[in-house]
């Protein structure tokens, strides 16, 4: 299994941006496929982006669309979510989670989760 450690997260004003980042301890990272998940207050894990092993495929979800971009770095064994045009309603608890899957939405398929970085965004 690889450990997960989240940076980043941070206090930011509506319409700002800010620049998650995950750093795993496999050195087999590169056969994992990455993905970021939040949760809000109150509510479930919301599935947020994610990464194909091996590739630049990419899937989010519509809410984030055009304003997240999910990355990898198998050389430094980092993925990043790059935030922008940030608004209140993506306020919550961010983790980065590890799978053998192909490309998964779906948290049951991820088998590491980091501890999570709070981001909260004020209007």
């Amino acid at each position: 299994q690889v450990q997960l450690v989240e940076s980043g997260g941070g206090l930011v004003q509506a319409g700002g941006s800010l620049r998650l980042s995950c750093a795993a301890s496999a050195r087999t990272f590169s056969m994992y496929s990455m993905g970021w998940f939040r949760q809000a207050p109150g509510k479930g894990r919301e599935f947020v982006a994610a990464i194909r092993w091996r590739s630049s495929t990419t899937t989010y979800v519509d809410s984030v669309k055009g304003r997240f971009t999910i990355s990898r770095d198998d050389a430094q064994n980092t993925v990043d979510l790059q935030m922008n045009s940030l608004k209140p309603e993506d306020t919550a608890i961010y983790f980065c989670a590890a799978s053998r899957a192909r490309l998964s939405t779906n948290s049951a398929d991820y088998v590491s989760w980091g501890q999570g970085t709070q981001v909260t965004v004020f209007s």
